[in-house]
């Protein structure tokens, strides 16, 4: 029996947007009309990514044999590293993918010499919390979307050196 190819995280470029938009499009699906409010991630598209990839944001692939499984997008805000739209393929959940995405992440900020590490997790989603913690990540503040008058998100962060 022949072993996989190992996954690969690689920095993403302009000619990725659209594969970067469909996956977080297709990962994120799961959750449409399921949260309130609905995540803007369901809206995202290769001119939205490439508009982000032009500013101050970053994105990460983690791809076997070519093959993209997940994405990240990343932008530094105050002294640590954000990320968002984390999205693992269905077809690549289970394998460690988001565990590597996220580590490759907590890599670039280590090497950019950033503090931490934050990103933004919905209260409805228990299980992405779970994970977030099981990797380090603590809650240090809670915000409401827009025109709600409630909680609705957590701001989780990770240190990596002493602020």
């Amino acid at each position: 029996m022949r072993a996989s190819p190992p996954v690969v995280v690689r920095p993403a470029d302009h000619a990725d947007s659209v594969v970067i938009a469909q996956t977080i499009r297709g990962a994120f699906a799961e959750y449409r009309a399921n949260l309130v409010p609905e995540s803007a991630a369901l809206r995202e598209t290769p001119e939205s990514i490439s508009t982000e990839l032009r500013g101050r944001s970053d994105a990460l692939l983690a791809e076997r044999a070519r093959e993209v499984l997940g994405c990240v997008m990343v932008k530094p805000v105050d002294c640590d590293l954000y990320f968002g739209r984390l999205a693992v393929r269905t077809s690549a959940r289970g394998q460690g993918v988001g565990r590597l995405l996220v580590a490759a992440v907590e890599d670039l900020a280590r090497r950019s010499g950033r503090a931490g590490v934050r990103l933004e997790v919905r209260l409805q989603l228990v299980s992405n919390q779970r994970f977030f913690s099981a990797l380090g990540y603590r809650e240090v503040s809670r915000s409401a979307h827009e025109g709600f008058s409630y909680p609705t998100s957590m701001t989780m962060r990770k240190a990596l050196m002493d602020s």
